[in-house]
């Protein structure tokens, strides 16, 4: 189980460097709602890698990724081409950053971040942990990594809820921080979000593609 997740980590570590989510709950940090709408944040951003972890792992566990101890060529393939996917969402990424000289802008989604109710909170989080195109690929990645492992079914549920854990660390620590830091911590994390919108282009381009040419390499190596 720790080879696996040995291999899933760098996946996390991808999910957690999500600079625009960590803005977003830092809003909601000092939102009239801070406390309620935080928390619902945090347990929708955790459910929806749940969720989307859990069937894609589902999914590939079922489908018998391994074949005579060994993984699939297919598997092989897929992991291929969300590798190939990645690199492409990293150019993508970088190419609409400020330009030099440019104020960084938040989202249309964020707008209404300032005054938005628990409810809602929860619901966007999820979307943004599940589905966006970043995340998404990311969590699809870890869970055929883990499936390839081909541990026994127990060790495969410690390793999801593990990922899944630290795939939440990023949401979760500033909103843990902002309820135990008092007034010093939001002063801290008003500076975090600064940096966070000036540099999110470039952060989250720089992991997808370090990511991207692991799923690759990791692909490459077993196919030839």
């Amino acid at each position: 189980m720790i080879q696996a997740l040995t291999e899933a980590l760098p996946i996390a570590i991808g999910i957690i460097l999500s600079p625009l989510p960590v803005v977003a709950v830092i809003l909601l940090i000092f939102s009239p709602h801070s406390r309620a709408s935080s928390l619902a944040f945090l347990a929708g951003w955790t459910l929806g890698i749940a969720v989307v972890g859990g069937a894609t792992l589902l999914l590939a566990t079922e489908a018998e990724v391994g074949e005579g101890g060994g993984p699939a060529r297919w598997a092989l393939a897929l992991t291929l081409l969300l590798g190939l996917a990645l690199l492409a969402y990293a150019y993508r990424t970088f190419a609409k950053r400020p330009k030099a000289g440019e104020e960084p802008r938040l989202p249309s989604w964020m707008q209404a971040f300032d005054s938005m109710v628990p409810r809602r909170a929860f619901t966007l989080a999820a979307a943004l942990s599940g589905v966006k195109p970043k995340n998404l690929l990311l969590n699809i990645g870890a869970m055929t990594t883990l499936a390839l492992a081909g541990l026994p079914t127990a060790q495969t549920l410690g390793a999801f809820v593990a990922f899944v854990v630290l795939c939440s660390l990023g949401i979760g620590v500033p909103v843990i921080y902002a309820l135990v830091g008092g007034q010093s911590a939001r002063s801290r994390l008003s500076g975090w979000k600064e940096w966070l919108v000036r540099h999110n282009s470039i952060v989250v381009a720089v992991v997808l593609v370090v990511l991207g040419l692991k799923l690759v390499a990791n692909a490459v190596n077993g196919l030839v």
